[in-house]
């Protein structure tokens, strides 16, 4: 086993870059785009701060319908529109794409939730006082939904990390792909379970992370 790991070093520690990268990017996309989409979302329904149904409504349509793709067929789908923005529709940098656009659906719909959890005693406390919607959101929603906003950020990178298994269909590389390659196909099914462990081990690692930094925020 050591020996085949040896042989494969610089393709196995270039397929993890590879995964860090189209993760990061997701991750980015997600907190930048996601967070904001998920907040409009739940300041735009009815009832809330700012109620706007043609607002909500066109955000919730997009939310959904991205959600509701396959994510294979989203990956197919898409490469008209990487090839546009990027040149190219393979490699890694093509990946991030995808991964960025269900990143920001899955997101912001986890953010929403998070956001309605909040009681309303809190909001209509912040209105007594005087406070504008911006100063309602950042000082008293965000920070009474942070916990949740933490585990919804995780369960979302967790679910990146299992979608980036799939972007070896345009090239992507990554951990996945690397274990198909050169584990399934080659039928070196031991090389293939030292990936599935590293794609484990990964994803313990940040469920943990996550779930204590939420621990920590949360002062209920």
């Amino acid at each position: 086993m050591l020996e085949v790991l040896a042989q494969y070093e610089t393709e196995i520690w270039q397929s993890i870059g590879e995964t860090f990268v189209m993760v990061g990017v997701s991750i980015l996309a997600a907190v930048l785009i996601g967070l904001p989409v998920g907040t409009f979302l739940f300041l735009c329904r009815k009832g809330q701060l700012i109620e706007n149904q043609l607002i909500f409504s066109i955000l919730n349509l997009m939310v959904n319908t991205i959600r509701s793709f396959p994510f294979l067929l989203l990956v197919v789908f898409l490469i008209p529109f990487t090839r546009f923005v990027l040149g190219t529709a393979i490699g890694t940098a093509a990946a991030t794409i995808p991964l960025s656009i269900i990143a920001i659906a899955h997101y912001s719909r986890l953010v929403e939730q998070s956001l309605l959890d909040v009681p309303k005693g809190v909001i209509e406390a912040a209105i007594s006082m005087g406070a504008s919607v911006r100063e309602i959101m950042f000082k008293f929603v965000y920070v009474e939904a942070r916990s949740g906003l933490i585990l919804g950020l995780t369960t979302s990178i967790i679910s990146f990390i299992s979608y980036s298994t799939i972007m070896g269909v345009v090239g992507g590389g990554g951990i996945g792909d690397f274990a198909i390659r050169y584990g399934y196909q080659q039928f070196k099914t031991d090389l293939m379970m030292y990936m599935i462990i590293i794609m484990i081990v990964l994803v313990q690692l940040v469920q943990f992370v996550g779930m204590t930094v939420a621990r920590v925020l949360d002062k209920r």
